[in-house]
């Protein structure tokens, strides 16, 4: 491509938009499993998933670790909140930081999703080969890196 060419966007060519449709349809897959039989959102059930496995964290730790926006976090730790699938308590570590936890509730409906998606995950994996899978979480692993390591153009 010389200097003076029009770089143009093929859009279903274009990488993050690849990434994002098949994350968007793997999501609502699952998604689709758990919503109606527990009431549950797509971002709930994010920050019940970090929850889960890692109880104790901040609001904006959660954000991070889901890559969501803190507003959509905030709307998901409230509903949670209001279904009695979440607690909010002080750090142990320090007062002034307010972290969150599954609640006994929400603790039983993590126990009945996991399975659900680990189960989707699997009938997606089951479509590759081992080889192909383990290219694939190196491929995505290598991405990730990537992306957190490259200084974003403005």
């Amino acid at each position: 491509m010389t200097d003076d060419a029009v770089k143009t966007l093929i859009l279903p060519d274009f990488l993050p938009y690849k990434l994002a449709v098949l994350s968007s349809r793997i999501s609502r897959g699952i998604a689709n499993q758990y919503e109606e039989r527990f009431q549950l959102t797509l971002p709930e059930w994010r920050v019940m998933a970090v929850l889960g496995g890692e109880p104790d964290l901040s609001a904006s730790q959660v954000a991070d670790r889901t890559a969501m926006d803190k507003v959509a976090v905030s709307r998901a730790v409230k509903g949670l909140m209001q279904a009695d699938r979440l607690l909010r308590h002080f750090s142990p570590n320090d007062k002034r930081r307010s972290v969150l936890k599954l609640s006994d509730s929400g603790e039983e409906i993590y126990a009945q999703v996991v399975p659900i998606a680990i189960d989707y995950e699997d009938a997606i994996l089951n479509e590759l080969t081992t080889e192909e899978q383990t290219q694939l979480d190196t491929l995505l692993n290598k991405l990730q890196d990537i992306e957190i390591n490259t200084a974003h153009p403005a």
